[in-house]
């Protein structure tokens, strides 16, 4: 079974290395044949050595190498023959204009992969905007945006079946589209399974390099470059606080529900209570990270990504922000006279962010993920070449 699995999938690789290359995948591959001759940055992170056990490079490597860049910036900066040099070698860039193609050539459902092109800050805000005054008139309609303080008690504004119906539709929805793209993506460019294969251990490693943001650390330690040649590990720190605090606002989330749903104890919680504390902590973490990551993304070099992405990063590291902030603001005012309008203006934002993660940002962690485990799994294989290391 697993042999035939390995043919099936041998044979469905052959077919997208034969499909005709975009323009951005020519230069994808282009630079890539550059740089197996030269082999300078091989150290720099996983996509040189896995570059090294290619000689050709189709359609699928093309879109599982460029998933593995980090877009750190540090072989842009140490390359001798990047831009003016004649050969005009801009790794960084090349591979950020393919991913977000790749986001859209996987997409689910098919009809709304060019969202990925047209995301941007303007279009956040105002989905953000549009549901919030949505819901701060009905707000309005219902019993007014003023009101005699409530203690906290979300639910006299809101019914809980109805923003759980709401919220648990769109969340869904969002998982289910990321789940068929990095699906798609997957059966395009994995490895598939060998006879006595475990991939227990390349899971295991994948998923640390994932969390650590280990490939953010240019190679050596010190970190990658954003506006200069000088080493950093802000993007490195930022994304930390970025990622855990949303954790921890979704574990907040979680044992809010076990709360409700198995223990009977509901909403509203004191604030020493542990979904309120890791609510608290993860909205701390989405105000530091995004601020830090909008700053860098304000000063970085243009040579080193995609000019055109930049309001689709930008829109996401809004609503990241906004939804913090608005959540820390309902949470400080709960048992005031404006918590029915603050929480409106929430809702609005977190919906807006829901609705925005499958097409938008958001996507570039989860197909990440899955190059990296590529690679774990590509590395513990014996090379198919009598080149380069393993």
């Amino acid at each position: 079974m697993q042999h035939l699995e390995a043919l099936t999938r041998e044979a469905a690789a052959l077919a997208q290395a034969a499909l005709p290359l975009t323009a951005d995948e020519h230069e994808v591959a282009r630079t890539l044949q550059i740089c197996n001759a030269c082999r300078y940055c091989e150290g720099f992170c996983a996509v040189f050595p896995a570059m090294t056990r290619r000689l050709e490079f189709g359609k699928a490597d093309i879109h599982y190498l460029s998933n593995l860049c980090h877009n750190c910036g540090a072989c842009f900066h140490a390359c001798q023959y990047a831009p003016p040099h004649e050969f005009a070698v801009n790794i960084p860039q090349a591979m950020a204009k393919v991913r977000v193609q790749t986001y859209g050539d996987y997409a689910f459902p098919a009809a709304l992969g060019g969202l990925y092109r047209r995301a941007g800050l303007a279009t956040s805000l105002a989905l953000a905007a549009g549901l919030a005054l949505f819901l701060l008139m009905a707000v309005a309609m219902g019993g007014g945006l003023w009101h005699a303080p409530m203690a906290g008690n979300f639910y006299a504004i809101f019914p809980h079946n109805l923003l759980a119906a709401m919220f648990g539709l769109v969340f869904l929805f969002a998982i289910l589209a990321l789940g068929v793209g990095v699906t798609r993506f997957w059966r395009q460019v994995s490895p598939g399974t060998r006879p006595g294969e475990s991939r227990a251990a390349a899971a295991t490693g994948a998923a640390g390099d994932a969390l650590r943001l280990r490939y953010l650390d240019g190679g050596h330690g010190e970190g990658c470059n954003n506006e200069d040649d000088a080493f950093t590990l802000a993007r490195r720190r930022f994304h930390h606080f970025t990622f855990y605090g949303f954790m921890l606002c979704f574990a907040a989330t979680t044992v809010a529900t076990f709360y409700h749903y198995a223990l009977g104890l509901h909403a509203p919680y004191a604030y020493t209570s542990l979904p309120v504390v890791l609510g608290t902590l993860g909205g701390i973490g989405l105000l530091i990270g995004p601020a830090g990551l909008l700053w860098l993304n304000l000063r970085r070099d243009p040579r080193t990504g995609d000019p055109d992405q930049r309001p689709m990063d930008r829109g996401f590291i809004a609503l990241l922000f906004l939804t913090s902030a608005s959540g820390l603001a309902l949470l400080a005012w709960r048992d005031t006279g404006a918590m029915a309008a603050l929480l409106a203006v929430h809702l609005g934002i977190v919906m807006a962010l829901f609705l925005t993660l499958p097409y938008g940002k958001f996507a570039h962690g989860i197909y990440r993920s899955a190059a990296l485990l590529k690679w774990h799994i590509e590395k513990r294989r014996p090379s198919d070449l009598a080149l380069g290391s393993d």
